[in-house]
């Protein structure tokens, strides 16, 4: 990784509820509300957005861990703010506690833990050589 990232870092997106994003199993609808699936998606994508620009050509991040509380429900069309923060760096391990907001009320807090190694690596992991 390049030199640089360092505990406090953030970074954050904004989501917009679709249909798409609603509480579903096996395709069908349970609540039309933004599911906790993709809020977990979102909050690994935010915490990715922190890594990317440190990641060296042959370097990629796998996600180590994902934990997260849903606080509260948003209906469609209601804008989300996912917000990463870095709090750990080991080697090659980062830790963000990560917040989803909505008109400044919590949705959901969580930890994502990203882990990042050489793209060579991740393919003999992948293969099993």
């Amino acid at each position: 990784m390049r030199d640089g990232l360092k505990a406090g870092h953030t970074a954050s997106i904004e989501v917009i509820v679709t249909p798409d994003m609603f509480a579903r199993f096996e395709g069908k609808l349970v609540h039309p509300v933004y599911s906790t699936v993709s809020m977990v998606y979102h909050m690994e994508w935010a915490s990715r957005q922190i890594i990317l620009p440190f990641l060296e050509d042959d370097e990629e991040g796998m996600g180590g861990s994902v934990t997260v509380k849903h606080i509260a429900p948003c209906i469609e069309g209601a804008e989300v703010v996912i917000t990463a923060t870095v709090t750990d760096l080991q080697d090659n391990t980062i830790l963000t506690n990560v917040r989803a907001e909505t008109k400044g009320r919590l949705v959901g807090v969580g930890e994502v833990k990203q882990v990042v190694l050489p793209k060579a690596r991740i393919t003999e992991l992948l293969t099993g050589s």
